[in-house]
């Protein structure tokens, strides 16, 4: 299967008609346009605009003026010829070659002239004999979707899905200029919800000044954008929805702040300049009467206090069950060695708990709140994180459901059952298995049966979700290959959870 096209992050500069028909003009745009997105550091596309005239208009409308767009397309004419002499020089600029095609005809010139990308204009992103030849030649496409339904747009991406084909889809408002009150931007971040793993962008049409409106983009999700692009020297004038270089320089440069400002996609450890300051705002852990080696610190035996001094203890890290590790005089800082003591089972759980919860939050699954929860943990639950996984059985009849929950780097050694055929489905991150030493990897949706007496086992790198259905699930109906978990009994591998709801209430008690 051929490679994916990256869409991330490319900025695409629609030359429409700007050209104005004439190749010198043509070619300045596209040196300034290049100029600005190398100093920019993106990665760019200069687009051109197909349609075979000759074909393309009806021969009716021909040399009519009392049509806009048939004016302007006639007076605007560049021949093929000349396109492909402009796309050297797109290429010399360092940007990737991209064209709009209008008709079948267009298409086929694209694929001599060897263009890198498709693009699919909003007006045609319905035409089904022009995306049915687009699909077929085995470029990355883009498409706008300005004017679509939903409907229509889960129609357009259950196509080219369907055609395996490599796609990404841009949020688009058809008004030129398009006010600041009708640019939708919400619809980017409805758009990547309901197109999972399909890359989603914006085309835009807003006034020229205006580079707030690419950080709010960028903040929603879209990751590839479109401007029309142009020089305001006097040779032509220049429409009000296309940015002269000034305006593509501050455009970029907006881009770069949010994306500064943003930051990373995860969750960033803490820099020391910002750990240092919360320290000095936390309170300490103070003796409150002297206590001596060995004693098991209560509550009423400590008080929290700022400063922190060095190598103190913080009160966010406080537990009941602390046994002091030297002799300590009122009023003395408790050593943050303390901390270091091992938690309790209960910690341990909750600790687990609470990451398994976060991960079913960021995957949008939910479950039944009398749904039975267990830990599985083969080597105890000290080792729960390199061996295991959380089990939710939400139904157990003659057919049963389970959710499979793996922290990050967890194995699930191998077992087989002689009574439970299942069969798993991926919901969210990445799965392995090996079945009967046959090893196949799962992405998000794929499927895999696991019969009576064959053996598996299963692990992941950065955390997994899969559904289980199977027939009957029986507690004595495991069966594993290493003798230290076969000899085990089963609740000396199993650590039962309340259900869901019950257990963080009671923990939220505390």
């Amino acid at each position: 299967m051929p490679t994916k096209f990256n869409f991330e992050n490319l900025f695409i500069y629609d030359l429409a008609n700007n050209h104005q028909g004439d190749l010198a003009y043509a070619k300045d745009i596209v040196r300034a346009v290049g100029r600005v997105n190398r100093e920019g550091k993106v990665k760019g596309a200069l687009k051109f605009q197909f349609r075979q005239l000759d074909s393309f208009i009806h021969p009716d409308f021909k040399g009519r003026s009392d049509h806009k767009y048939v004016k302007r397309f006639s007076e605007t004419r560049l021949e093929m010829d000349a396109f492909a002499d402009l796309a050297n020089v797109v290429r010399e600029e360092g940007l990737l070659t991209m064209c709009t095609p209008f008709d079948e005809e267009s298409v086929d010139i694209i694929c001599d002239m060897g263009l890198d990308i498709i693009k699919i204009a909003s007006c045609s992103a319905d035409d089904r004999p022009l995306l049915e030849k687009v699909a077929r030649v085995n470029k990355p496409i883009v498409i706008s979707t300005a004017g679509l339904r939903t409907d229509e747009i889960d129609s357009l991406v259950a196509f080219l899905e369907t055609e395996r084909a490599d796609f990404a889809l841009m949020h688009c408002v058809a008004l030129y200029p398009t006010p600041d009150d009708k640019l939708q931007l919400n619809e980017i971040g409805r758009m990547i919800g309901r197109y999972r793993g399909v890359p989603i962008g914006w085309s835009t049409h807003e006034d020229q000044n205006n580079t707030s409106a690419i950080q709010i983009a960028y903040a929603k999700g879209a990751r590839l954008f479109e401007r029309h692009v142009g020089l305001d020297d006097g040779r032509y004038k220049l429409n009000n929805y296309s940015s002269t270089p000034a305006q593509l320089e501050a455009w970029i440069k907006a881009f770069h702040q949010a994306r500064a400002m943003l930051g990373t996609d995860e969750r960033a450890p803490t820099s020391q300049g910002e750990r240092q300051t919360l320290t000095e705002l936390k309170r300490g852990i103070y003796a409150k009467r002297a206590i001596a080696k060995g004693e098991t610190i209560k509550r009423g035996d400590v008080f929290f206090a700022m400063p922190v001094q060095d190598g103190q203890m913080v009160s966010g890290q406080w537990r009941n069950d602390l046994v002091a590790d030297e002799d300590y005089a009122a009023n003395a800082p408790l050593k943050s060695a303390l901390a270091r003591q091992g938690a309790s089972d209960e910690q341990l759980v909750y600790q687990i708990m609470l990451q398994v919860r976060g991960m079913l939050n960021k995957a949008n699954i939910a479950i039944n709140e009398d749904a039975s929860i267990e830990l599985s943990h083969h080597y105890g639950l000290r080792r729960f994180r390199e061996y295991g996984a959380v089990i939710v059985t939400c139904i157990n009849r003659s057919y049963a459901k389970k959710l499979v929950i793996q922290l990050p780097r967890q194995k699930h050694p191998y077992h087989f059952h002689k009574q439970k055929e299942e069969t798993f489905q991926l919901l969210d991150g990445d799965l392995e298995i090996v079945k009967d030493g046959a090893r196949q990897s799962l992405h998000p949706g794929d499927i895999f049966l696991v019969e009576p007496n064959q053996w598996h086992k299963f692990h992941t790198l950065d955390g997994c979700i899969f559904e289980e259905v199977s027939t009957t699930h029986f507690n004595n109906d495991s069966f594993y290959e290493d003798p230290q978990i076969a000899n085990m009994e089963r609740d000396q591998r199993k650590t039962k959870v309340d259900n869901w709801a019950a257990y963080f209430r009671s923990r939220h008690a505390l």
